[in-house]
C-alpha cells in the first residue's frame, strides 16, 4: 500500500477514535475546553450524559441518595481462648532411692502441707540414728569428765576444748542421721488434691520417680495470648470474665495476675495470666476458657461502603452540608461488609452521598432524594482473639 494511503487510513482511524471518545467519555467536553477547542459540537454529541453536569454547573440541584454517618467503636472488647492450670502444681519425688513400704494417700484425697503421703524402707537409717545417739552419749560423758578434771588442774584447757569439739561433732552426726531417717518419709510440700498415683507399695523408687502429683485448686490460673494492639491496654489487676468453652453458660470473674515483658516475635502476641477463684472446686487444670475483657476503645465515624470513593490523592467521601456537596478526604481505619470506619473531617449525624456520586461536584447544590441509615445504629466493636 502506498504511503499516502496509509496516512489516510491512520487519519480515519484517529478520527473515529476521537469521535468515540467524545461520545462516550463523560469528561470529554471539559477536557476539550481546557485545550481551547470549541465544545458545542461535543456537548451536542453527548447531551444525555452531560445534562446533569451542565445543570450542576448552572447551579441546579442534583438528586442523590445519602446515608447517615454513625459512630463506631473498635478495640473496646477482647476475646481470647486460654487454658487453665492449678494455682500450684507439685510433682512429689523422694530424696533418695529405696523400696516403697507404704502409701498413705489415695487419688483425689485433699492433703495439707506437711502430711506424710508415703514411706520408704528405713532400717539402715534407724540403725545409723541409734549409733549416732550412742556416740553423743559417749562424747557427752567424756566432756563432763574432762570438765571435772580441768577444775582440779588434772586436765588442760586443750583437752577440754578437744572434748567439746568431739561432743559437737557427735551431735551433728546425730542430727544428720535424724534428717536421713525423716527423708525416708515423703511429705506433701503444699496443700492440694492428690492425682492418680503412679506407684504402689513394694515398688523400688529413685530420686527421679514421681510419687504423686498435687494440685492446689483453690484458684485457677488461665494462660492466654492477646494481639499486639491490646498490649498497652493490659494492666495487672484489670478485671475480666472467663467462661468455660465446654459450658458457655457458666462464667467467672477474675483479674489479670501477670503479663510477659515482651511480645512473641512470630505471632506478635503478648502472654497474659489471669486468676479466678475456685470456691466450689468445680474447675480443673487443663480446662479451656474464653476470656473477655473490655476497654474504652477508639471511636470513629462509620459510613456506608458505597460512600467511599478513590481519587489520585486517596480515599474521600461526598458530605452534604447546607445543601451543598463537599469532597472530604478520609483515611480508612477498618472495613467490613456493612460499614467502613474512617478518620477524617466528618462527624456522626452528617449525610454522605452513596448514589448519584458520578454527577456530584465540589460546592454544587444537591437534592437529597432519599436518606437512609445504612450503618449499624449500635456502635460496632472489634474483638481480638488469642489461644
Amino acid at each position: 500500500m502506498a504511503a499516502w494511503k496509509q496516512i489516510i487510513v491512520a487519519l480515519v482511524v484517529l478520527a473515529v477514535a476521537a469521535a468515540a471518545w467524545v461520545r462516550f467519555f463523560p469528561g470529554a467536553p471539559e477536557v476539550l475546553a481546557r485545550w481551547g477547542i470549541e465544545t458545542e459540537w461535543a456537548n451536542a454529541a453527548v447531551p444525555a450524559r452531560q445534562e446533569n453536569r451542565t445543570a450542576a454547573r448552572a447551579g441546579l440541584q442534583t438528586a442523590v441518595v445519602t446515608a447517615i454517618v454513625n459512630p463506631a467503636t473498635i478495640n473496646d472488647r477482647l476475646q481470647a481462648i486460654g487454658t487453665g492450670r492449678a494455682n500450684a502444681t507439685v510433682a512429689v519425688t523422694p530424696y533418695d532411692s529405696g523400696r516403697m513400704t507404704e502409701v498413705l494417700v489415695t487419688s483425689g484425697m485433699l492433703v495439707k502441707a506437711g502430711t506424710v503421703i508415703a514411706r520408704l524402707d528405713s532400717e539402715a537409717e534407724q540403725i545409723a540414728l541409734e549409733r549416732a545417739k550412742i556416740a553423743v552419749t559417749d562424747a557427752q560423758a567424756k566432756y563432763e569428765r574432762t570438765q571435772s578434771l580441768s577444775k582440779s588442774n588434772a586436765a588442760s584447757a586443750v583437752q577440754l576444748a578437744d572434748a567439746d569439739v568431739a561432743l559437737r561433732n557427735a551431735k551433728l552426726a546425730e542430727r544428720d542421721a535424724e534428717v536421713k531417717l525423716e527423708r525416708r518419709s515423703i511429705i506433701a510440700p503444699i496443700t492440694g488434691v492428690i492425682g492418680i498415683l503412679p506407684i504402689e507399695a513394694g515398688n523400688y523408687v529413685t530420686s527421679q520417680t514421681t510419687i504423686a502429683t498435687i494440685d492446689d485448686r483453690s484458684s485457677i490460673v488461665i494462660d492466654f495470648w492477646v494481639p499486639e494492639r491490646f498490649a498497652s491496654a493490659i494492666k495487672i489487676g484489670a478485671p475480666l470474665t472467663a467462661s468455660l468453652v465446654a459450658q458457655p453458660g457458666q462464667s467467672f470473674r477474675g483479674d489479670v495476675s501477670a503479663m510477659d515483658n515482651r511480645l512473641d516475635e512470630k505471632s506478635r502476641t503478648l502472654r497474659v495470666q489471669a486468676r479466678i477463684d475456685n470456691v466450689d472446686d468445680k474447675l480443673r487444670a487443663g480446662m479451656s476458657f474464653q476470656v473477655v475483657m473490655t476497654f474504652p476503645g477508639d471511636t470513629y465515624p462509620s459510613v456506608n461502603p458505597l460512600a467511599v470513593q478513590w481519587g489520585t490523592d486517596g480515599a474521600f467521601v461526598w458530605a452534604i452540608r447546607d445543601g451543598k456537596a463537599h469532597r472530604m478526604p478520609v483515611t480508612i481505619v477498618q472495613r467490613n461488609s456493612e460499614m467502613v470506619l474512617v478518620d477524617g473531617d466528618i462527624a456522626p449525624g452528617e449525610q454522605v452521598v452513596t448514589e448519584g456520586i458520578h454527577v456530584v461536584r465540589e460546592g454544587a447544590d444537591v437534592l437529597v432524594a432519599s436518606a437512609r441509615d445504612a450503618t449499624p445504629a449500635v456502635p460496632a466493636s472489634t474483638a481480638g482473639s488469642g489461644s
